[in-house]
């Protein structure tokens, strides 16, 4: 399982690392998954507990990306993305927007952040990839799948992109950069 309610508490304070002035948090999401809402909840109460002011963007399907950042203007001071599938496949088109707006980023995966996007803080994949091919292996050799325990990720990777901070007049903190698994220039 990659559900890990910490998580969003650990995204939100990176993200006000990256950007002391943050103030004001929108959380953006498809809301048609039941993990996109739950984690938009997650984030929402982390921000809170930070003392920011949070703006929900809810999203049903790709048109309604353009208009969400259309009426963002002036209402955040940066962006946490929830990924789904619909927003995996327009993470560029995010990002872009996200940087017109002037709106620093966190993801949870570091394909966004790849793409453009501030930074992502969230399970190390490859290595989840290979616990799942541990327990296929188990199954194979005859364990029963109800017996195995669910398990959450033990890795997890800071990747923060140095080219979208100079874009957006944002430098990382050295004590950021030094924990940061990845840093795209």
């Amino acid at each position: 399982s990659t559900q890990t309610p910490e998580i969003a508490s650990k995204r939100v304070q990176f993200l006000r690392e990256i950007a002391p002035g943050l103030s004001r948090l929108a959380i953006l999401g498809n809301i048609d998954s039941a993990s996109v809402v739950q984690e938009m909840a997650e984030a929402q109460a982390a921000a809170t507990t930070f003392g920011l002011q949070t703006l929900r963007l809810e999203i049903h399907h790709p048109d309604d990306i353009s208009p969400v950042f259309a009426g963002l203007k002036d209402r955040a001071d940066a962006l946490y993305v929830v990924i789904d599938p619909l927003v995996l496949a327009r993470r560029s088109l995010i990002n872009t927007m996200a940087i017109g707006a002037r709106l620093p980023t966190m993801h949870g995966s570091r394909e966004f952040a790849a793409a453009g996007g501030l930074m992502s803080y969230g399970a190390n994949l490859p290595d989840s990839f290979r616990r799942v091919a541990e327990f296929a292996d188990k199954i194979l050799r005859g364990a029963k799948p109800g017996d195995i325990p669910v398990e959450q990720p033990t890795k997890f990777e800071l990747v923060i992109n140095l080219t979208t901070a100079k874009a957006l007049g944002l430098s990382a903190p050295l004590t950021l950069l030094a924990i940061a698994n990845e840093v795209i220039e």
